[in-house]
């Protein structure tokens, strides 16, 4: 079964969404290594460089007072941590994500299923945990050299526009689908789900999909 989902890793309901998916894939025999990200970017238009948190950015996008904001990323802290994933929200630095993905495109092609998959957990938890810039070439190359990827590539990489086309690639096919959010996920090119769904709700999923797959070769 092929399955793909759009993500941007300033999305914490991303990074809930795959490790549903995940658990979901492993419970039915599939390798969750296998499940493909996509490149999609929640705010395109996101600055290289801030003195803003996510804090003081989304109060004062919707209106709202900071501790109100808080209320609204508690309820994202929880949601994570039943995935044993730590989400602090709040504190994390709203900037550019495009050359994170650009990173993950160039390293697909570079690293096993699983160390690719180490790559893009560790720049959620760079997003999330430590409040890193993912715009910073410093901190992406950390990243980079955390699984063994040549710093003098990457920086080549980071310094240039290699891989710009195929994220942004990414990005057109999500608008021609009316994907109008992530996380997006695609089963076999055929089923999608949209938004970090229960694990039930994609556990049963991906069983019905096995079933008519099952069905169909009969």
């Amino acid at each position: 079964m092929e399955i793909s989902y759009w993500s941007d890793i300033a999305c914490p309901f991303c990074y809930i969404g795959a490790s549903r998916m995940k658990r979901a894939m492993e419970a039915v025999g599939l390798d969750p290594h296998d499940l493909k990200m996509k490149a999609y970017q929640l705010n395109p238009h996101a600055p290289l460089a801030t003195d803003e948190t996510m804090l003081t950015q989304f109060a004062a996008s919707h209106g709202m007072t900071e501790e109100q904001a808080r209320m609204q990323f508690q309820h994202m802290a929880d949601m994570g941590a039943e995935e044993g994933l730590k989400l602090d929200v709040a504190g994390a630095i709203p900037t550019n994500t495009f050359s994170a993905h650009r990173l993950i495109k160039w390293a697909e092609s570079r690293l096993d299923k699983k160390t690719h998959h180490r790559l893009i957990t560790k720049l959620y938890q760079l997003y999330f945990e430590e409040h890193a810039s993912i715009a910073d070439t410093a901190v992406l190359l950390e990243a980079a050299k955390g699984v063994g990827l040549p710093q003098e590539e990457v920086t080549a990489l980071l310094e240039g526009t290699d891989f710009s086309t195929a994220v942004q690639q990414d990005i057109l096919e999500a608008q021609e689908a009316r994907v109008q959010g992530a996380p997006f996920f695609v089963l076999n090119n055929k089923y999608g789900i949209s938004g970090a769904q229960p694990y039930e709700y994609m556990l049963a999923a991906l069983k019905q999909v096995q079933a008519e797959e099952g069905n169909n070769k009969k």
